[in-house]
C-alpha cells in the first residue's frame, strides 16, 4: 500500500462486484448481529469485529480471497489489519454498506 493509497474512497459496489467474479472469496460483514439483522449483501457471514478471531474456524485457508465491509468503513479497515496479522494473505476492504447500491437481505 502506498502512501497515496490511504486517501482514496473505498468503493463497496465494485468491492461487491470483483467478490462476485472471484472464485472461492468469502465476504464477511463485520458489524454486530444486530445491525447485520437490519440488512446486509447477500451471502455475507456476519463475523462482528468484536469476535473476528472467530475467523480461524470458519475460513481455514489463509490464501482464501476475503472481502470485508461494516457501516461505514471504519471497522472493515481494523478488520483487515486483523486479519493480516492473523496470517490471511488476500484480504480485501470493501468499505461501508452505507454506499451500497445493491439489494439488501433482510
Amino acid at each position: 500500500m502506498g502512501f497515496f493509497d490511504f486517501f482514496k474512497s473505498k468503493d463497496i459496489n465494485k468491492g461487491v462486484e470483483e467478490y462476485r467474479k472471484t472464485k472461492g472469496a468469502v465476504l464477511i460483514d463485520v458489524r454486530t448481529e444486530e445491525e447485520f439483522s437490519y440488512g446486509h449483501i447477500e451471502s455475507s457471514l456476519n463475523i462482528p469485529l468484536q469476535s473476528i478471531d472467530n475467523t480461524l474456524k470458519i475460513i481455514k485457508d489463509k490464501n482464501a480471497p476475503i472481502f470485508v465491509y461494516c457501516r461505514s468503513g471504519g471497522r472493515s479497515s481494523q478488520a483487515a489489519s486483523i486479519l493480516k496479522n492473523m496470517g490471511y494473505t488476500n484480504i480485501n476492504d470493501i468499505g461501508g454498506i452505507m454506499s451500497y447500491k445493491g439489494a439488501i437481505v433482510r
